[in-house]
């Protein structure tokens, strides 16, 4: 109760915190007292780190903020009392900075601060393993509320590509035996992905300004949940680590080279560490806390910047043209490669309801990756993979499908369509470098 009490008087704030044209006596307070939260709300990030392994993605603060990890406590009720009681803290302190006039910048820093405490309230709360259930789990982590869909929803899908794909037997064993025409070969797979990672960033640097000095390093790793994984080390650096547990397909090259990297989680880092940390001193941003809003943003950017990167047509005449040559793949049958592919995003929140369905104790394993592979049409391995994914993220998984439809929503309403590839960049480089919340961007 005391919970939704203080969620209520935010919310309220947020609408009382007013914008000035005459601020620079206000503003100078203002970011004072803000930069003061931050420094706090870092240190109990990087404590609360100690007690949920993976929760911390990347720090890049001052060393002497980091906790002794040789003075973590015991995880117990009074423990859990006395985070809660930091995070509270810090949330009253944010609502009595309600009556400052403030810029729109500094608005969304403090929507951006608000947010990620509340995430932070439910992390500690599920320390002890008390979960809230998926879509309240999605929702106080992510600030976003997962849609639901209905297995005729998926059913149409699937009808298109039976169409598309026509054959005896199982539509499943025949999309993934298509598929395997478009595997990269293991021993081309760097090339391949060092060629796309290099063009994404040539086409990214066209448009958005990075510091000098940047740069990533890849490596090719085996028994991870994951595909792809950016860590980001900060001084504008990444290590972009590729999974190979299981063959990549053609198509995985630009999708995790964008992602990963141009103009995806590589960039956004890298903008957010420049303008906000380092010109503008706003310390909360050296610290990435992954069961948080902020990674809807990532996310969603990162899949969305797939597009942005390679808008229309142009990804498929690229891929045809260099990738399929370099990978040794026959280029005949890309086009409807490409369909079938394009269907099968339209099944990606099958995913979502096999999770919500799952971790809510509705399905068992068995039932769940029978799911995947009926309406999610995954093989076997990949639908035994994405179960592993979301035993170890849960609701994170929301991230990419919602993440990348709220920002394209956002971007799209906004002017920033197709045509207007100007204004997309535009948008999308505001997006990455400037603090925001999955709810602002509705």
């Amino acid at each position: 109760m005391k919970f939704i009490k203080l969620l209520t008087l935010l919310l309220i704030s947020l609408t009382l915190f007013t914008c000035s044209d005459n601020k620079q006596h206000y503003k100078s307070e203002l970011e004072i007292k803000m930069d003061q939260i931050a420094e706090d709300y870092v240190r109990l990030v990087l404590e609360v780190g100690l007690y949920k392994p993976g929760y911390i993605d990347a720090y890049y603060g001052p060393a002497e903020w980091k906790p002794d990890e040789n003075k973590k406590q015991e995880l117990n009720e009074a423990l859990i009392d006395s985070l809660n009681t930091k995070v509270d803290e810090l949330l009253n302190r944010l609502y009595s900075l309600k009556n400052y006039n403030a810029n729109e910048l500094e608005i969304l820093r403090y929507r951006f601060l608000s947010k990620q405490l509340l995430s932070v309230k439910a992390i500690i709360a599920s320390l002890t393993g008390n979960n809230l259930p998926f879509d309240a789990e999605a929702k106080a982590l992510y600030d976003a509320e997962p849609p639901h869909f209905t297995t005729e929803h998926f059913q149409k899908v699937i009808d298109e590509l039976n169409e598309l794909l026509p054959g005896d037997g199982d539509l499943n064993k025949r999309v993934n035996s298509f598929r395997e025409k478009f595997i990269i070969p293991k021993e081309k797979l760097d090339t391949v992905f060092t060629t796309a990672i290099n063009e994404c960033r040539r086409r990214t640097l066209e448009h958005i300004k990075l510091p000098a000095e940047e740069n990533f390093e890849v490596e090719y790793v085996t028994g991870k949940p994951w595909g792809a994984y950016n860590w980001y080390k900060g001084n504008s650096f990444s290590l972009i680590q590729v999974n190979t547990d299981l063959p990549v397909q053609i198509d995985r090259a630009i999708d995790l080279a964008a992602h990963e990297g141009y103009p995806g989680h590589h960039v956004y880092n890298t903008l957010l560490e420049k303008n906000m940390v380092n010109e503008k001193g706003w310390m909360e941003f050296s610290v990435y806390p992954l069961f948080s809003p902020q990674s809807l943003i990532a996310e969603g950017t990162a899949n969305y910047g797939i597009r942005v990167v390679f808008p229309g047509d142009e990804r498929i005449k690229y891929e045809k043209e260099v990738l399929f040559p370099l990978a040794g793949l026959n280029p005949d049958e890309a086009g409807l490669y490409y369909k079938v592919l394009e269907l099968l995003e339209d099944l990606s929140y099958a995913r979502n309801e096999a999770a919500r369905n799952y971790l809510d104790g509705n399905w068992s394993k068995e039932e769940t990756i029978e799911f995947l592979e009926k309406y999610g049409l995954s093989s076997h391995e990949r639908a035994e993979k994405s179960l592993e994914f979301i035993e170890h993220y849960r609701s994170y998984i929301i991230n990419y499908n919602l993440g990348q439809d709220i920002v394209k929503d956002y971007i799209e309403r906004n002017g920033g369509t197709k045509d207007n590839p100007k204004k997309r960049w535009e948008l999308f480089q505001m997006l990455l470098s400037t603090p925001q919340t999955p709810s602002g961007l509705k």
